[in-house]
This record gives C-alpha cells, structure tokens and sequence, in this order.
C-alpha cells in the first residue's frame, strides 16, 4: 500500500480527524460505503436513507 501524503491524499480538519480527500477516493476506485465527506462516487455504497440525505447536504454545499 501507498504512503499517504498529508495535504494530497488526507488532511487534519480543525477537530484533530482525518479527512480523506478526493483524490484519494479516486486512486482507491470504488465508494466505500462510509459516506466520506469527499467522495466522489455519490455515495453509490451507502445504504438508504443515510445516502439520500448526504446527497441532499452536498447539494446543499
């Protein structure tokens, strides 16, 4: 596995968490299912009705 790279694949939010960037979720390919703020993939792995209201919020963004 890839070292990840602080400030291109993940960054530190204001919380102290990781953050998974974009970037990041299109190198590993798939949506994963945890609903990760930056994902790509419209959130095609995360179960109703927990999809539907992240889709809702990132248009909202």
């Amino acid at each position: 596995m890839k070292e990840l790279i602080e400030g291109i694949d993940y960054y530190i939010n204001p919380a102290g968490y990781v953050v998974l960037t974009e970037k990041y979720h299109l190198d590993k390919g798939y949506c994963c299912g945890n609903g990760c703020l930056h994902c790509p993939y419209y959130y095609e792995n995360v179960p109703e009705p927990r999809r539907s209201e992240l889709l809702t919020k990132k248009e909202n963004i």
